[in-house]
């Protein structure tokens, strides 16, 4: 290639990597700190999760441009944005993209789709966690070290793609709650997966959690890996018993359960286990009913995670919290959501609400319409869109 040639080629590829947005070329490794997770947590302090609109559809056949375009669409992203929040974590179904046999070959025009919800999130002004969120099945199927080996082929090749991307605004989260459960093999498969995002993606934050369901239990045996450029994620819905009653998933006697109270007590309780005939329910009752579950106790569970990530000198942000809304009291669902707000942001510590529409919502939306809830919006500090 003679040096006119390349020089009209090099200011192609410079243009167009620039003429999309979010899409810009990552800055030359000596232009960057070699430890960039820290400083970036400030685009990650309040968040809110896009569920069931690029993940968790019954049907692979609903995974199509006519759903991406109507569930979740410019004016919810603006919404999202109106309403205080910071980011996005854009969560992803795997399946459509993923390819056993050759995890490397990713689908362009599913890729199309992905990048335009992306783009439509950047250009809103949020910052964005790309969330691999695939199905219980692929998770189950980590016990086979030949599936992690995919699955880490597939992370090159979509980190790869990625990495044109402002790594100031997209993060790139390993997975979803795992289910491995031996937290060692975790730690190992998540070492391999890491290192293979980095080589392709070198300038961006990687988000990392712990095995089985990313809970703070889970979470504190977590060791940090060999990456500066890594924040460490927990999920949070303890207790149980309240943010998920009514619940149809998970464990099969959440759905006996309704008006249970928060804050907990031995009294509270009373009052509602004459309605529970299971005796194994109804000793779970009593036992949240005497641990008393309320600000403080909220606030023990989330210094523990704080302590964890001085101890570790590391960033830590909380990409799911949440109470399920169908039976629940929603006084008591505000008072919950309250709690756990304060007590991250009372220890520095980023989170994102589960979620903006499906179950657990911020918005209530009605024929296609998006109205803030104005009790959530209130519990998680901030302000109803005007």
């Amino acid at each position: 290639m003679n040096g006119f040639v390349g020089t009209i080629c090099a200011a192609l590829v410079s243009f167009l990597a620039f003429s999309f947005q979010g899409r810009t070329a990552p800055p030359h490794p000596s232009s960057i700190e070699p430890e960039t997770s820290a400083p970036r947590m400030t685009k990650l302090r309040r968040g809110i999760n896009t569920s069931h609109w690029f993940a968790q559809l019954s049907d692979k056949q609903g995974y199509n441009k006519t759903h991406f375009d109507t569930h979740t669409t410019a004016g919810d992203i603006s919404l999202i944005k109106a309403m205080g929040f910071d980011h996005v974590r854009f969560v992803l179904e795997l399946a459509p993209m993923f390819n056993s046999q050759a995890p490397e070959n990713l689908p362009a025009q599913y890729l199309g789709y992905v990048d335009q919800a992306l783009d439509m999130i950047l250009a809103a002004g949020l910052a964005v966690i790309v969330d691999i969120h695939p199905s219980d099945e692929f998770k189950r199927n980590l016990a086979d070290d030949k599936h992690v080996d995919a699955f880490r082929k597939f992370w090159g090749a979509f980190a790869k793609h990625l990495s044109v991307r402002d790594p100031d605004r997209v993060f790139l989260e390993v997975i979803n709650e795992p289910m491995v459960q031996d937290g060692y093999r975790w730690m190992g498969i998540q070492s391999k997966l890491i290192a293979t995002i980095r080589a392709q993606a070198p300038h961006h934050t990687i988000i990392a959690t712990a095995h089985r369901w990313s809970s703070p239990g889970e979470f504190l045996s977590l060791e940090p890996v060999a990456d500066p450029n890594v924040i460490y994620n927990f999920h949070f819905y303890e207790p149980h018993l309240f943010t998920h009653q009514g619940a149809t998933w998970g464990w099969e006697l959440w759905r006996y359960l309704k008006q249970v109270p928060y804050p907990s007590s031995p009294e509270g309780v009373a009052a509602i286990l004459p309605t529970i005939s299971n005796q194994q329910l109804g000793a779970a009752l009593v036992k949240y009913g005497d641990e008393r579950w309320g600000p403080a106790r909220i606030d023990k569970e989330i210094a523990a995670i704080a302590s964890w990530a001085k101890v570790h000198n590391v960033p830590v942000t909380c990409n799911e919290f949440g109470v399920y809304r169908k039976v629940v009291s929603a006084v008591d669902r505000a008072a919950w959501i309250r709690d756990v707000r304060t007590a991250l942001e009372k220890y520095g510590i980023g989170w994102a609400m589960w979620d903006y529409q499906g179950g657990f919502d911020v918005v209530n939306k009605v024929n296609g319409r998006a109205v803030p809830d104005a009790e959530t919006i209130a519990a998680l500090g901030l302000k109803p869109s005007t």
